[in-house]
């Protein structure tokens, strides 16, 4: 395992969040902010805790549960969470969009039959103003590998405007 995760900034971003002080930092609200818990992060690296997986009115369950596949969404939270942490002081985060996600390993069919807390890790391999490349896995509270993968997010990239129509 890689050493401890500390932040660097204790004023400006706290070493632990609970489930609102991360739906205050990233683009998800309601029942669509999946995290409870950042439980440490460092300029690389991030951890997280959920359990929203259990929770049958969880936004993302289909007619046949919580399929793993939404773990690219879990850790896609995780993502956005540590680009706001990591952004420099007095800057605003980096809008960004999940771009691709490559190598993705599905260990288990379902994610709302794991018993207790998923933990949500993201580390980042790589990135510049306009991108960053994640790997990302969510385990079981007993360490197990659940599914693993890279994730591409893109950077600072407005979405484009619809053009707009002639009135008739």
């Amino acid at each position: 395992m890689n050493a401890p995760l500390t932040p660097t900034n204790t004023s400006m971003h706290p070493a632990t969040l609970d489930r609102d002080g991360i739906a205050a930092r990233i683009p998800h609200s309601g029942s669509m902010c999946l995290l409870d818990a950042l439980l440490k992060w460092d300029p690389e690296r991030a951890l997280c805790r959920a359990t929203s997986h259990r929770d049958t009115t969880n936004p993302l369950r289909s007619p046949g549960g919580l399929l793993s596949p939404v773990a690219i969404e879990y850790a896609s939270q995780v993502m956005a969470l540590h680009g706001g942490l990591t952004a420099p002081p007095g800057t605003a985060p980096s809008a960004g969009f999940l771009a691709a996600a490559r190598g993705v390993n599905l260990h288990v069919a379902r994610l709302d039959d794991v018993p207790g807390a998923l933990l949500v890790s993201v580390t980042r391999l790589a990135g510049a103003e306009a991108q960053a490349l994640y790997q990302f896995e969510l385990r079981d509270e007993a360490g197990r590998l659940l599914v693993d993968g890279r994730a591409t997010v893109v950077l600072n990239t407005p979405l484009p405007r619809p053009a707009a129509t002639a009135a008739p």
